[in-house]
């Protein structure tokens, strides 16, 4: 998760190749969300099965992730080696890290005595909260305004909003 909240300045405001743009995390925090109203949509999934399709998911489209960009890498010509597989790695992995905090919300459920459905929409909450987090800070550290900031927040939680839409439309 220290990934998740490092954001590294530049004064020309570009990135390099080889620096993560959290782009992974919040396309992994998205997956999450589809992942949970899907299986609050099946129904009788219980909370650990969830969990772990989750976590699973994360994983498999991280993996998914580095092999396409070292893949995309071969196609343009270029040789990818060990040290390539392994920045490719690190850089998608705030797919998986995104899964971690909804995962952790449907774990501690119980404690807060929410049955499946309080537990879906807890986890649903929280991947929307860092949906939000993730845009404001980045706009932020770009050097938007405060208001251009939150507007960008706003319209990355719409992404997640789309999501719980669906979750309530098919009564869940």
């Amino acid at each position: 998760m220290h990934r998740l909240l490092r954001w590294p300045r530049r004064s020309d405001h570009t990135r390099s190749a080889s620096q993560s743009d959290q782009a992974g995390a919040v396309y992994g925090s998205l997956l999450a969300a589809s992942v949970i109203v899907t299986a609050s949509a099946i129904g009788g999934s219980p909370r650990g099965q969830v969990i772990v399709m989750i976590l699973v998911t994360g994983i498999v489209f991280w993996a998914a992730h580095v092999y396409t960009n070292l893949a995309g890498e071969r196609l343009v010509g270029r040789p990818v080696g060990w040290a390539e597989a392994r920045r490719a790695a690190r850089r998608e992995l705030p797919i998986v890290e995104a899964a971690v905090l909804p995962a952790a919300a449907l774990m501690v459920s119980p404690l807060l005595g929410l049955g499946p459905s309080g537990a879906g929409w807890l986890a649903l909450a929280v991947a929307g909260a860092q949906q939000f987090s993730w845009a404001l800070f980045g706009a932020l550290n770009a050097g938007v305004s405060r208001t251009q900031a939150v507007v960008e927040g706003l319209v990355n939680l719409a992404f997640v909003l789309l999501i719980v839409a669906a979750k309530a439309t098919l009564g869940h």
